[in-house]
């Protein structure tokens, strides 16, 4: 049984700032599981057991080597997209976290290319197919 193949999945996603106008994100590598060669936030599946919060915590710690400052609930987006001509159901909750910009680092170099940061002003063109839905949804809170 695989998540979000065999039965919906439930993951976060989550939107790290500065404070002052500036958010992280990855470009993702040959070995992520999709959407190789782009840029997105981080995120994760919720393992057993694990609340949304502890989540996002662990998710930052390993792709980041950051800790969450603070850690603000945004919503849920359900997203349906195909991996490898598979569809795909995942519920993603998504998060606001303050981050320390002198913690960020690629702490996943086997997973994500590099590490970047960025405004609303000077997004890539090549972000993942969930992203710009994501900002859309939630940017009047993400400042």
């Amino acid at each position: 049984m695989k998540k979000g193949h065999d039965y919906i999945g439930v993951g976060v996603t989550f939107f790290c700032h500065d404070g002052a106008g500036r958010f992280v994100m990855g470009r993702r590598s040959k070995n992520a599981r999709d959407e190789h060669h782009r840029w997105d936030l981080g995120g994760g599946g919720i393992e057993f057991g694990e609340s949304a919060e502890d989540t996002v915590r662990r998710e930052i710690q390993e792709e980041y080597g950051a800790e969450a400052k603070t850690c603000e609930f945004l919503g849920y987006d359900d997203v349906h997209r195909e991996q490898d001509g598979d569809p795909t159901h995942w519920i993603s909750l998504g998060f606001k976290v303050l981050v320390d910009p002198s913690e960020i680092r690629n702490a996943e170099p086997h997973m994500c290319d590099e590490v970047r940061w960025f405004t609303f002003d000077d997004l890539p063109e090549d972000v993942h197919s969930q992203l710009p839905k994501f900002l859309e949804r939630h940017k009047k809170r993400l400042g």
